[in-house]
């Protein structure tokens, strides 16, 4: 069920808050087998978890599993990278362009919110270029669980700017059509990530505010 699912994404529920599917039920004015299908679909994405005798929650992600998960990011979205290199289109490096200049602005107008939904577009974008399902597919996964932790990491002081640096030189890989250049700029940005991840000692919910890094 859509709703429950983008309440859980957009941090509506708190970190190990449990989920009542009478009191979901309630709330969506959806019938109780529909609250079921969409638990389960939540569990199976990580979303939440479900209890002995404690029913379903929304899932903490610990420092070091969003470290790992982040690690099986790098792999996936250095290859994206590199297959977007393979097959932009000239179009296709127009809008990437574009998305560069506008995050650039963003960065000089302080405005760390849209710049992360920029970089959200830009991640998507490299993606849909990239033409590989399979890889995409599990990527939406793995960044659902991790979007509390960039949220907070994007808020650091100074890191949009960081941030900006590294992306601007993936798109330029990209659209240079250079392979190896995009998948390497793109594992070195996902490895600062980390670093910056393993720096924090709070675990925080799977899901909020949806933007990336």
């Amino acid at each position: 069920m859509v709703k429950i699912r983008r309440a859980v994404l957009d941090g509506h529920f708190a970190p190990g808050q449990r989920l009542v599917e009478s009191e979901l039920c309630d709330l969506y004015q959806v019938s109780r087998s529909t609250v079921r299908q969409a638990l389960r679909e939540l569990v199976a994405d990580g979303l939440i978890e479900v209890q002995r005798n404690k029913g379903a929650r929304v899932r903490t992600i610990s420092t070091a599993e969003a470290v790992e998960i982040t690690e099986v990011r790098m792999v996936l979205e250095g290859l994206l990278a590199a297959k977007a290199a393979e097959r932009v289109t000239p179009a296709q490096a127009e809008r990437l362009l574009g998305i560069k200049d506008a995050m650039r602005e963003r960065v000089a107008a302080h405005d760390p919110l849209a710049y992360s939904d920029l970089n959200a577009s830009l991640h998507a974008l490299i993606q849909e270029i990239a033409g590989q399902v399979t890889a995409r597919t599990i990527l939406v996964r793995l960044q659902a669980q991790l979007v509390r932790h960039q949220f907070r990491l994007s808020l650091q002081p100074g890191r949009s700017t960081v941030s900006l640096g590294q992306h601007e030189k993936i798109v330029d890989a990209i659209v240079a059509r250079d392979p190896a250049g995009a998948e390497a700029a793109m594992r070195a940005h996902l490895r600062d990530v980390i670093t910056q991840i393993s720096q924090s000692t709070t675990p925080l919910a799977g899901a909020a505010v949806p933007v990336t890094s």
